[in-house]
């Protein structure tokens, strides 16, 4: 179950899209949740780019967080189409992405 608020995914949506200007915010950001939420980010962007099925979640955050051997920040940051795979993972999760951007902006 997703404890992670969207608001939270949603900046980090925001802040990769951004691209190299918007790296050390998001760099900072990312390294600033809990460990509870970084694990559940990387869930959330698994979910999305398919390495795992949204009824799956918690064994993907209990994935996440047993194999965390690097920053996350690190991690997320080097994945291709962080932004894309973030979308789809809360997308797939039941949460509107829309309106939470709407929300964000």
């Amino acid at each position: 179950m997703l404890d992670l608020s969207p608001q939270t995914v949603v900046h980090v949506i925001y802040l990769s899209r951004e691209g190299a200007a918007g790296a050390g915010e998001l760099h900072a950001f990312i390294d600033g949740l809990n460990d509870d939420d970084k694990a559940q980010l990387t869930a959330v962007a698994w979910v999305g780019r398919g390495a795992f099925e949204p009824e799956d979640f918690d064994e993907a955050v209990a994935t996440a967080t047993a194999e965390a051997t690097t920053p996350t920040s690190d991690y997320l940051m080097g994945m291709p189409h962080l932004s894309e795979n973030l979308e789809a993972g809360l997308e797939a999760l039941g949460v509107d992405v829309s309106g939470e951007e709407e929300n964000f902006l």
